[in-house]
C-alpha cells in the first residue's frame, strides 16, 4: 500500500473564465481528465493554483470541488500556506472537514522566518488532525527547510514528508540519514530522474497538467530502474520541465496546456503573459514533445 501523498500528484493549474472568475466546472473536469490519466492525485491551491489571488470563498470551493471531481482512491492534498500559523491551521481543518487525507504546508513566508518560528508554525497547523507534507521553496519563500531542520519537524511528529523544491539532488541523502522515515517528494520537474533514482516515493508535478501520459510513463520507469525508457522521455521532455523551476513557470504550463489541447488560458495578476521568446521556447518544446507523440 501507497499512503496518499505518493505517487504523482499533479499541482494543478487553474482555470479562469470570462473577467478572470474561476471556472470550476472546468477545473472537475481537469482534475477527472488527470485521474483518468493515471495520475495519482492532485496538490491544489499550491503556487500553480494561484492561490494567493484567490479570495477565501473561492480557495474553499478549488478544495471542494477537487476532492468531489476525485474518484475514489486518487488523493487531493491541499495546500495551506497562508501568512499566519491561525489562518494556515484553518485552511487544514477546512480540508479535513472536506475530506482531505493530507496537506501541503509552506513555512511561514511573511518574513524570513527563524527555526524557532518554523517549528511553532508547524507544530500549531499539526493540531488540525491532518499528515502535513512540508513544502520547502527557499528560492520563494527565503526560509529554508534544512536537513536539519525538517529532521526536527520530522522527529516531533510534525510532518511525514516534504516536497523539495530546490533543485539539489544531493539533498535527498542527506535527508535520509538524518530522518530516516521521511518522505521525500520531488518537487521540481526539471529534477524528476535524479529523484526517482535515489527512491522517492512521490512526485509533486507541475507538467502532467499539459501532458500527463507521458510524464506518469517518466516517473514509473525512472522509479523503476528502467532507464531505457525513462532517460529518452526524460530528454524530449526537459526543455518542458526546467520552466518549472522558473519565475514564469505558471504561464508556461498554461501555454503548454493551451497547445496540447487543453484550457490553460490566462493569469491573474500580478502575473503578465509570456515575452514573446518566452512564449516562442515554449511553444517549440511543446510541439516538439507532441510531435514525438508524447501526450
Amino acid at each position: 500500500m501507497t499512503k496518499p501523498w505518493h505517487g504523482v500528484l499533479v499541482a494543478t493549474a487553474l482555470p479562469f473564465g470570462d473577467g478572470l472568475a474561476v471556472d470550476h466546472d472546468r477545473y472537475a473536469e481537469h482534475v477527472a481528465w488527470l485521474a483518468a490519466s493515471g495520475c495519482d492525485g492532485v496538490a491544489c491551491n499550491g503556487s500553480l493554483g494561484e492561490y494567493q489571488t484567490l479570495t477565501p470563498e473561492e480557495r474553499a470551493r478549488v478544495v471542494t470541488t477537487a476532492i468531489q471531481a476525485a474518484p475514489e482512491g486518487f488523493t487531493v492534498m491541499p495546500g495551506v500556506a497562508a501568512y499566519g500559523a491561525a489562518e494556515a491551521r484553518r485552511w487544514a481543518e477546512h480540508a479535513a472537514e472536506a475530506g482531505a487525507e493530507v496537506v501541503m504546508l509552506l513555512p511561514p513566508n511573511a518574513y524570513r522566518a527563524d527555526e524557532r518560528a518554523v517549528l511553532a508554525h508547524y507544530r500549531e497547523v499539526a493540531r488540525a488532525g491532518l499528515p502535513v507534507v512540508a513544502y520547502n521553496n527557499p528560492i520563494d519563500t527565503k526560509v529554508d527547510l534544512t536537513p536539519e531542520l525538517l529532521a526536527q519537524l520530522f522527529g516531533e511528529g510534525l510532518i511525514v514528508g516534504v516536497k523539495e523544491f530546490t533543485g539539489d539532488v544531493r539533498r535527498p541523502y542527506r535527508i535520509a540519514e538524518l530522518a530516516p522515515g521521511l518522505d521525500v517528494l520531488c518537487g521540481a520537474d526539471d529534477v524528476a530522474l535524479e529523484l526517482a533514482v535515489t527512491g522517492a516515493p512521490g512526485w509533486i508535478a507541475g507538467f502532467p497538467n499539459a501532458l500527463p501520459t507521458s510524464t506518469v510513463e517518466l516517473w514509473r520507469a525512472a522509479s523503476a530502474g528502467d532507464l531505457a525508457t525513462a532517460l529518452p522521455l526524460y530528454r524530449t521532455l526537459h526543455p518542458l520541465l526546467r520552466w518549472d523551476s522558473r519565475t514564469e513557470f505558471v504561464q508556461a504550463i498554461k501555454l503548454s496546456m493551451d497547445i496540447a489541447g487543453r484550457h490553460g488560458g490566462p493569469c491573474r495578476q500580478p502575473r503578465v503573459p509570456l515575452t514573446p521568446e518566452h512564449e516562442a521556447a515554449v511553444r517549440k518544446a511543446t510541439e516538439h514533445a507532441l510531435a514525438e507523440g508524447l501526450a
